[in-house]
Order: C-alpha cells, then structure tokens, then sequence
C-alpha cells in the first residue's frame, strides 16, 4: 500500500517525528514545498547535523525503497548511473561465434539490450516502485567533480537519463530527490535553480535535547541535559571540527555504556575521542578547558533545575 505524502506543514513534522527525527518548522515547510511541488531538496551544513537522516526518515516513514549514491572524488557514469556487463556480452559473442551463424547487425543489438545493462543508483531510482517512488539520496554531492554536477542537470530537470545503445529512459514518477552537501566546495547555481534549498544548521539547546531523548530514551536527564549543555559550549569554541548532532548522539551513548548519570572531569577527558576527532581539539579541550567548561555547564542545568522546579 502506498502511503500518501503530508498534506500540510504540521503532517510533515508528524511525519519526521515518526522516524525520531525533531526538526524545527522552517526544514519541515521546505521538505513539505519540496514533497508539494516535485522538486529535489538540497541541503547544506556542516558534516553531523542530520541532513542524510532526513532521507532515512523519509524512505522509512513512507515506505518507500531508499535508493543511496554516495558521492566521491573521481564518481563518474559507470558508478553512478549504468555501465553494460562486459563479460557476459563477451560470452554471448564467444557463443554466437560457436554457433557458426553470426549476424553481426542483430549480434550488436543484441548485446547492447537492457539484459546487459548493470543499474547503479540513479537509474535504478527512475524505474518503477509498487510502493512508489523512491527516495533517491544524493550524498556529499560537493565531493565530486564538476563535469558530474552538470551530467546530473538532465536528471534533476527531466528525472530522464540517455543511453546511446538504448535511447532515453524516464520516469513515470518522480524520485523524492534529496541532496547532501558539507560545503567543502561551492555547487554550481545550475544545479541548485532545480532544488529547493535549506540550510541546516546546529540545533539549540532545547531541540538538541529533544534529540537526544527521542533516539537514546533510557538516558539519564541529568546526564542528557549536562551532555547537550557542554556540546552547545563547545561549539563557541575556537575547534577544528565543531561536534555535530551524530557526535552528541555517540557521546551520550558512550557514557550511558559507562553507567555515568552525570558529567565529571574523569568521564569528560576519557571519553572526548567520541565527541571531537582531531587531536588538537582534543589536547585543546581536555584538563583545565574541559574542568572549566563543566563548572559552567552545571552551574547552567542547576540553573534550569531551579526554574523548572
């Protein structure tokens, strides 16, 4: 059974929350126009703020088949669009010669039918679903090249790809498109004139807490509201790499394995290699920074205790 797409703003988040994933309204009405108008939905921000989830999210909560290319430096048609299986068209050839009756014409077309053609991700996401469309993930598109940008223009444009042997091949429907970038390099304006675009940045406080109760729920509040209290100080920080939602997930995860139900300085130094990932942020952070980052943060929760009681 196909399950229908949100009808309004509020369906969307209802939608998102289904899968554990809080947004704030202003993602869920871009996703919501996206879903509305067909469009492919391009999401930049920093790496660990939950673009790639929203995708998950989404092919699970409709019930639709996720279908995932990840994106890298050199990513060209074969990988990412179709190639034709060359052995086995070499022993169809090996066989017709065998045979002894060779039409070279029909042999050329026979091996160049869609029997041969191996699908990789964006061609199979243009071919029929029972379920229905697919949601087609488009990941870290900022790590390849710009000759592969402007191949995907037909695609996003037409949800159509080429192949000389065969011709065009469209789809029926339209792919749930959804695109991912870290913003290590600059995506050309034509492609972003064919998307819907979000920015999605860091979560505050209050949601990041929301968080992490929806996908860690046997977490201690105490430890929760010190964890998303000491994350949310560390990114003020001068780092590297600022930890992302992914990385105060692991974290708090982490120290719920270690049957911690609050912050203290051992658990802090101990455990940092799961929250940051270069060591200079860690040496920079751990001891005295890490000491006087957990003052301030308990000082924060009794604070908000206090109020709250």
């Amino acid at each position: 059974m196909t399950i229908k797409l949100p009808e309004s703003i509020e369906d969307t988040l209802t939608l998102l929350n289904q899968g554990d994933y809080i947004a704030d309204r202003s993602l869920a009405t871009t996703l919501f126009l996206a879903l509305k108008m067909g469009r492919p939905l391009f999401l930049e921000g920093e790496a660990g703020v939950g673009k790639t989830e929203i995708a998950k999210v989404l092919s699970q909560a409709l019930g639709r088949r996720l279908v995932r290319l990840q994106c890298y430096e050199g990513l060209d048609v074969s990988s990412a669009v179709y190639e034709w299986n060359y052995s086995r068209q070499m022993i169809e050839i090996r066989l017709a010669e065998a045979a002894g009756n060779i039409d070279r014409d029909h042999l050329s077309t026979d091996v160049f039918s869609a029997e041969f053609l191996i699908e990789r991700p964006l061609l199979q996401a243009l071919r029929k679903d029972e379920a229905g469309p697919p949601v087609l993930l488009i990941d870290e598109l900022d790590r390849t090249d710009e000759p592969f940008e402007a191949y995907l223009l037909e695609i996003l444009s037409d949800y159509q790809i080429s192949i000389p042997e065969i011709g065009t091949i469209k789809a029926d429907q339209a792919p749930i498109v959804i695109i991912t970038s870290n913003r290590t390099r600059e995506i050309h304006d034509a492609l972003k004139r064919r998307c819907l675009y979000h920015w999605v940045d860091y979560p505050n406080a209050e949601r990041e807490l929301e968080i992490v109760a929806a996908k860690l729920p046997g977490i201690d509040k105490t430890l929760s509201a010190q964890v998303v209290a000491f994350v949310q100080a560390l990114r003020e920080e001068d780092l590297f790499k600022l930890p992302g939602i992914a990385e105060t997930l692991d974290w708090a995860d982490a120290l719920t394995q270690l049957d911690q139900v609050a912050l203290d300085s051992d658990a802090i130094d101990n455990t940092l290699g799961a929250l940051l990932k270069y060591q200079d942020d860690i040496a920079r952070i751990r001891g005295s920074e890490a000491a006087k980052l957990l003052d301030q943060v308990k000082a924060e929760v009794s604070g908000l205790n206090a109020v709250g009681s």
